[in-house]
């Protein structure tokens, strides 16, 4: 049984039928109930969801079954829901926390188990460390666990809708309707079907949904709201002449939009596009964090409005204390994790596409004519993302000359910062950058850049490609 569970940036993951199997669910679930027990908090109970993969509605169960064996409360839907109501759930049931089975947009074969405690952002390492501590002197044995079929179960596994709750608070965030738009949503076969069309719908839009089915396969290919995962959206918006196209990964905590002339926006541009927004139109007030992976346009943004900008290392667990602790008007990830003042401190796709909506619908221009706007205000950015395979060895040398000895000079740019918040982060006196950040699970080195013109973006991309031909394949 496998005991050297860890928890990631967003929780434990692992392919089902190899490392991700129900004994070591059980034992995730033990850790958990042992960590409430001993924080005094298990009276409280625990909110259980799970997302469309194969089996989650039964790993849902173990887990259930696991806290109801150490006589905690909790409560399970009747079908998958996306995290982002789950994450709700302890607020509406003043839970001790939420359990989420779900890979989020890892491909199929993988499922996951997230636990985000009593202020719903997920858990920091504060408490993570401790669930692994509870993990690495746990025996299967010290599972303690009830039948679904005893009384034990029946009286302490309630039933759980979040969703009337849920929709009647974003709806005190975002403005009323203005005007009937066209909609396609693409929850991409994963949980946010039903729920991401309704949510649209209440606020006015005329809404078509593609991929609305559960399949734990989501289509062949991974659940994740890219560009090229959206294709078929894209080509959905153009046909019927709809306002936006809108999507959510496998389990609608990220978001992905598509303009109405079939152009993917980023959800960089989507971030820097609502912190305008928020604040010029709806008068908002307070701090804007980031991980240090998001465009420098918010900065920029931040800068010329007279906000604090706060950057934090990748992980929205990060990005949620921030937000709890300052008040923050938006707290937003590049690979599409958001949510803003008001709302629970986690990523929310769901709650992201709604106020792409507004936006269009406030300024009565599309998502990129509204980004030309602030092009000519603040100037253009342009980014570049790679995941790069290489050898441990590789990666450990590369990080440690970026990190130790990096380059004065690059692309003709030269060097005047260099950020270790997490991995390297080089800036440049043009306010270009790259940062290079290695995976923790994989052999591979995850680089980002940004720069001014799409020249300037390649020829970095070059540079650092040909200065460290020796570690990295050609980016």
């Amino acid at each position: 049984m496998e005991t050297t569970i860890h928890f990631g940036t967003d929780g434990w993951r692992a392919v089902m039928n190899d490392r991700f199997i129900f004994g070591n669910v059980r034992l995730v679930a033990q850790a958990i109930a042992t960590f409430l027990i001993k924080e005094k908090r298990s009276s409280q109970g625990v909110a259980v969801g799970y997302d469309a993969r194969f089996m989650s509605e039964r790993f849902a169960q173990e887990v259930c079954s696991v806290l109801a064996g150490n006589g905690i409360p909790c409560y399970l839907p009747a079908r998958d829901i996306p995290t982002p109501l789950t994450a709700y759930s302890i607020v509406d049931k003043q839970t001790a926390g939420a359990v989420m089975i779900t890979a989020s947009h890892n491909p199929s074969e993988y499922n996951g188990m997230k636990f985000m405690p009593w202020y719903v952002s997920p858990a920091g390492p504060e408490i993570t460390s401790k669930i692994e501590a509870e993990l690495a002197t746990l025996e299967h044995n010290g599972v303690r666990a009830a039948s679904p079929s005893s009384a034990e179960y029946r009286n302490l596994v309630q039933p759980m809708d979040t969703w009337p709750a849920y929709a009647r608070h974003i709806g005190t965030l975002l403005k009323p309707p203005q005007s009937r738009h066209r909609v396609v949503v693409d929850p991409m076969y994963g949980s946010g079907r039903g729920y991401l069309k309704d949510a649209l719908a209440d606020r006015g839009a005329s809404v078509e949904e593609i991929h609305g089915w559960r399949d734990p396969l989501f289509g062949g290919s991974s659940p994740e709201p890219s560009a090229e995962s959206l294709r078929e959206l894209s080509e959905r918006v153009k046909e019927t002449g709809a306002d936006l196209g809108l999507a959510g990964d496998g389990d609608a905590d990220r978001f992905g939009v598509v303009d109405r002339d079939g152009a993917y926006v980023t959800p960089n541009q989507i971030i820097a596009l609502l912190l305008w927004h928020l604040v010029k139109n709806r008068g908002w007030k307070g701090p804007v964090v980031r991980t240090v992976t998001v465009t420098h346009l918010v900065d920029a943004i931040a800068r010329d409005l007279g906000l604090d900008l706060v950057e934090t290392p990748v992980g929205f667990k990060w990005v949620g204390e921030v937000m709890r602790e300052q008040g923050a008007v938006l707290g937003g990830e590049e690979s599409g994790g958001l949510s803003v003042k008001g709302h629970i401190p986690e990523k929310d796709g769901i709650l992201a596409n709604c106020f792409a909506l507004e936006m269009v619908d406030t300024a009565g221009a599309s998502l990129g004519e509204q980004l030309e706007v602030l092009f000519k205000k603040y100037g253009r950015f342009y980014n570049g993302r790679a995941n790069v395979r290489v050898s441990e060895e590789a990666k450990a040398e590369l990080m440690k000359r970026l990190t130790q000895d990096p380059p004065q000079t690059l692309a003709g740019k030269r060097l005047v910062e260099v950020n270790r918040k997490d991995g390297a982060k080089l800036i440049f006196d043009d306010q270009s950058w790259l940062l290079a950040r290695p995976s923790g699970t994989e052999d591979m080195v995850r680089i980002y850049l940004e720069a001014h013109t799409q020249e300037d973006l390649a020829a970095l991309k070059q540079a650092l490609s040909k200065t460290y031909s020796a570690l990295l394949p050609p980016l």
